[in-house]
């Protein structure tokens, strides 16, 4: 039972309100962005997604840089209205296209009307987009494609040699084509964030793969949808041992834990085939989520050092190279990395003819930041650091600093070889033939290497 909705942007500004019992103050967006902004407990620097204030519950979720909170006296269930606030989320995505203030700001009527039918004092009815079809009538007002931030390569989507924009799945569910007329097609993203732990010496501690099949679909008619996955795929390992290839899954094959799959899904000739059957609700949905921890080729090996120059000063050498095919490229990479606190000054120096990095020191969290544009498959890139402290070091420089933290983003790359082999539409006549776009991405969720 959700007493009040409310969405903030990164300021604070109150962008959608509702209440819908009356039982908690009307000023709780202010009481709730004040007391995450400057939150201080438990020696945690930022708030919890669940927590306590003055009798109130707070639960808040972070998405596309907004912030969806729900207030509540009674003890609910934390992971339900966490999943509510993503769901919600996802449907005013569905039927606004882009998910930003601008957007908010200009369907804020579109936006009320779908939380008056998603919750109703308090009680949730439906988070489903096609039923909400039938009792939302206000048409989204679409903000421009061209005005959002620039996604890199990661954004084409890809059949056969085509390629398509990633803003081309910011089209409302509900909204035609200029000219009344509705494009028939379908996206599918195979999204991947990997956690890799390495030693100081290169060596691959922990590693472990989190990836979701992500389906949009702008099918008129909801016709049924055949997706066919590696022929080699195996779930669970049986007991063998992680590292064991020469087992009955063959030289190579993928190999995942365990996953779990959407509610439209039929799984009658997937273990014959490896091959999915769904007739895919209006809306963006993930088809199936899959975790893998079996050995994988790292995209990216990291090299740090560092070592002290003198009584007041040391060095810092980051190498960065890039282990996939030089076809490839990743963009928005940064690389950040915790000095002693004690560092006061920081110069850099990049590797002759670098173009599109940038480097800083943080002199209020003492970290060190290097932010490469874009790093080719197969290259190698290098910088150096020279620290000046505000006293002699006496302990142990290399415990006083790092670990090396990464994040990228590769598009049409993924490190589990998980393949989508065919996408299959049930033809309603000779003459149909919707566009089938695919696009990969692999993202870092925990990059780390130990010094």
């Amino acid at each position: 039972m959700i007493s009040q909705f409310f969405v903030l942007s990164q300021r604070g500004d109150n962008i959608v309100f509702r209440d819908y019992r009356g039982d908690v103050p009307k000023g709780s967006a202010e009481i709730f962005f004040r007391k995450v902004k400057f939150w201080k407990e438990d020696g945690e620097e930022e708030a919890p997604p669940v927590f306590n204030l003055d009798g109130v519950n707070y639960f808040h979720v972070k998405v596309a840089g907004l912030i969806f909170v729900a207030t509540t006296r009674v003890n609910m269930s934390p992971s339900l209205v966490l999943e509510l606030l993503q769901r919600i989320a996802r449907v005013i995505k569905d039927y606004l296209g882009v998910l930003n203030e601008d957007s908010f700001r200009k369907n804020f009527v579109l936006v009320y009307e779908l939380l008056d039918e998603v919750i109703d004092f308090g009680y949730v009815q439906t988070t489903s987009t096609e039923m909400l079809k039938s009792y939302v009538f206000n048409e989204p007002i679409v903000v421009d494609a061209a005005r959002l931030p620039p996604l890199g390569p990661a954004a084409m989507f890809m059949q056969g040699t085509k390629r398509m924009p990633g803003t081309a799945v910011t089209k409302s569910v509900v909204a035609n084509e200029p000219g009344g007329r509705k494009r028939e097609e379908i996206f599918v993203d195979i999204i991947e964030k990997i956690s890799v732990t390495f030693s100081s010496s290169g060596y691959i501690l922990t590693s472990e793969i989190d990836g979701t099949i992500q389906m949009k679909s702008y099918l008129s008619g909801n016709p049924e949808i055949r997706l066919a996955l590696n022929e080699d795929l195996n779930i669970g390992r049986g007991g063998r041992s992680i590292y064991d290839y020469s087992s009955s899954g063959g030289a190579g094959a993928v190999i995942l834990d365990d996953c779990n799959f959407h509610e439209s899904v039929h799984l009658d000739s997937f273990d014959m085939d490896r091959t999915l059957s769904l007739v895919p609700p209006d809306g963006e949905f993930p088809v199936m989520n899959y975790r893998m921890t079996q050995e994988f080729k790292p995209p990216f090996r990291i090299n740090a050092l560092i070592e002290e120059a003198g009584a007041f000063k040391a060095e810092v050498i980051l190498k960065v190279r890039a282990e996939y095919s030089s076809n490839i490229t990743a963009n928005t990479v940064a690389i950040q990395m915790p000095l002693p606190k004690y560092t006061t000054r920081v110069s850099f120096e990049l590797e002759p003819g670098a173009v599109g990095n940038t480097t800083d020191f943080k002199e209020s969290t003492k970290k060190l930041e290097w932010g490469l544009k874009k790093i080719v498959g197969g290259s190698e890139h290098t910088l150096r650091a020279k620290l000046t402290f505000s006293q002699e070091s006496h302990a142990n420089i290399m415990k006083e600093a790092g670990p090396v933290s990464m994040t990228f983003t590769i598009p049409m790359y993924n490190a589990s070889k998980l393949q989508v082999r065919y996408l299959q539409i049930a033809k309603k006549s000779k003459t149909y033939n919707p566009y089938r776009w695919v696009r990969y991405v692999t993202q870092a969720n925990s990059y780390v290497a130990r010094l």
